[in-house]
């Protein structure tokens, strides 16, 4: 195992020239004109309860709209929202009536929606929305089940009037990333990622010790960009029209309009440790692999699922399912594309943006503004992200400044389960506010600068990001809440004990479960509660989907791991990916028992 390094930002460069051939990805220039003076807008409430750098406020544009993921916004400053449903998120929660689309505008100035006005699809027409959303050419597109579709946005009006034509169908669903963003180019293309359905291509996904599949079959219709005509309609999705490859999840994208770029996201695999304990430890399934922010090219390979990015290297290193070691080896990974910047392990950049207005300071032009959802996989350790970065770039290309820009949106509860909001869909305004969609209550925050000569002189004083190779801290004890507000294991003794366990058991299952023993993971998708998350059930209400409910019913189930969820996308690892005995694994079933029954 390799020693934690000093607190170094490590980011890494990849030579390219700009796009100017045919077969390459071209810009324009935006043509948007100034919607508003956002100089004359007053954040009086300071309600939005962000942490901003100096000079900047922000407002609750809207509230509640549901499930919402990204976001465009139109010349005339209209606000267009996806949202999505399904079995991914909220569990077991209606959508908003009204339809999976949302358009929002601000009238009065005041930095806030009153006009919400919600179109397209519903649960009762058998959509489930989705995340992708954009406007080119006066139609506005949409991410809808396995298709992208468009709308005529017809004048005097700020929803369409009539229904959509699909431009693109039969896009894969399933899996780990059933989601379809996508981006438009000047010269009349359409790019749709579609992301991996595993973890890292195995055999049997997420399960530990278990090879990649060889080859990656997975790669023909996952785990790349797919390009398409913008203006066509009827199109089918199909190996043939894949653009790059070997990306596991790119859910963000910034395109450089003045010099020919684009960049795209990738959200690092996950279980380095849960999956291959001999060659990783628990540190390391906090900290690798990085995120990445790559520089997207016409047949690029990035890698996945072969390799992943080593920080503590600055280089793409061979994966333990295609004969890793633990780091130590390259191999194929020598001829796929690394990234340009990297950001600390499962933090989840859901959304990215490229700043090229004016409203911002200069030290914030020409950049990416990137939305970190937040990680699930650093337990037992604090999990991190929930925030919005600024990625500086410079004339080359080449990473900058890495600075958090935008803190605060969890409340303080930096977990899945818990989270207030989480950041999921981030854009730019005609007049250089930046919007942020927040996929837990539905909230859409609006960023302006409001500062003069002196807060730009304090922009020096930067947050900067996290340290790559930091340590992940000491390992947090979950803070259980007895009502007499005291330590938090006082109310272990209220639990009741299952027939076949002791009270000892007991214990010891919530020592694993919140990570104290064993680097148990449980709380990453059950929540420290056990109360649930977007990740996995609630197990406080005794209902069982997998047992009868009883001690050796759900000591089956942990030891087994449920591969093929009915309500959850993704699957859990025998042992939730962690190295447990016979007697933990009973023991942590003894604790889940007690639960249910207190």
């Amino acid at each position: 195992m390799r020693l934690l390094l000093f607190r170094v930002l490590i980011f890494t460069a990849v030579a390219f020239a700009a796009f100017s051939v045919a077969g390459s990805i071209t810009t324009r220039p935006s043509n948007a004109v100034i919607a508003s003076d956002a100089a004359t807008l007053i954040c009086s409430s300071n309600d939005s309860g962000l942490k901003l750098p100096p000079g900047f406020c922000a407002t609750i544009f809207a509230d509640g709209i549901g499930h919402a993921r990204h976001l465009v916004v139109a010349e005339n400053g209209v606000v267009y929202v996806n949202t999505w449903s399904g079995r991914y998120y909220p569990p077991n929660q209606p959508a908003p009536e009204g339809g999976f689309l949302v358009a929002l505008q601000d009238t009065t100035g005041a930095g806030r929606a009153n006009v919400i006005k919600r179109f397209g699809g519903t649960e009762q027409t058998g959509d489930h929305g989705g995340t992708g959303i954009a406007l080119y050419k006066g139609y506005l597109y949409a991410e809808n089940n396995d298709r992208i579709i468009r709308y005529v946005l017809p004048s005097g009006s700020i929803v369409p009037s009539g229904p959509p034509v699909t431009v693109v169908s039969g896009l894969p669903l399933g899996g780990d990333h059933p989601m379809h963003p996508f981006f438009f180019t000047s010269d009349g293309a359409l790019y749709v990622d579609v992301a991996t359905a595993t973890n890292s291509c195995q055999e049997k996904n997420r399960t530990p010790l278990s090879p990649g599949t060889q080859p990656c079959t997975e790669l023909k219709t996952r785990g790349g960009i797919w390009r398409y005509d913008a203006m066509k309609t009827d199109q089918h999705f199909s190996p043939a029209e894949r653009y790059a490859t070997g990306i596991r999840n790119a859910e963000g994208f910034g395109i450089d309009s003045v010099h020919h770029r684009v960049y795209v996201t990738q959200h690092g695999r996950d279980q380095l440790y849960a999956n291959w304990p001999a060659l990783y430890n628990a540190d390391e399934e906090a900290t690798l692999p990085s995120e990445e922010v790559l520089l997207l090219k016409q047949g690029g390979d990035y890698g996945w699922p072969e390799c992943y990015y080593d920080p503590y290297q600055s280089k793409l290193v061979l994966a333990p399912e295609y004969g890793g070691d633990g780091g130590h080896t390259v191999g194929v990974c020598a001829n796929k594309i690394g990234p340009i910047a990297a950001f600390p392990a499962h933090w989840a950049p859901n959304a990215m943006t490229f700043y090229d207005r004016k409203q911002f300071p200069a030290a914030y032009q020409g950049g990416l503004f990137i939305a970190f959802h937040g990680s699930w996989d650093r337990a037992p350790y604090a999990q991190g992200g929930y925030n919005i970065v600024y990625q500086g770039l410079s004339a080359d290309g080449t990473a900058g400044r890495c600075e958090v820009f935008a803190d605060g949106f969890s409340g303080g509860f930096n977990s899945p389960g818990e989270a207030l909001h989480r950041p999921s869909g981030v854009a730019v305004g005609p007049d250089g506010s930046l919007y942020v969609a927040d996929d837990v209550r539905g909230r859409i925050y609006k960023i302006v600068y409001k500062g003069n000569a002196q807060d730009a002189a304090d922009q020096a004083a930067f947050r900067p990001c996290p340290s790559l190779t930091a340590s992940p801290g000491e390992v947090v004890q979950a803070q259980a809440k007895p009502p007499e507000g005291t330590h938090p294991n006082a109310g272990d003794a209220a639990l009741p004990v299952p027939p076949g366990a002791t009270q000892a058991m007991v214990a010891l299952g919530d020592h694993i479960f919140h990570g104290q023993v064993a680097s148990g993971t449980c709380t990453a998708c059950h929540g420290p509660n056990g109360k649930g998350t977007p990740l996995g059930p609630d197990l406080t209400g005794n209902k069982w989907l997998w047992s009868d409910g009883s001690l050796a019913g759900i000591t089956k189930t942990i030891t087994r791991g449920v591969m093929q969820p009915k309500q959850y996308r993704s699957p859990m690892p025998p042992n939730g990916g962690s190295s447990l005995d016979p007697k933990q694994s009973k023991a942590v079933a003894a604790y889940v028992w007690a639960l249910s029954h207190r």
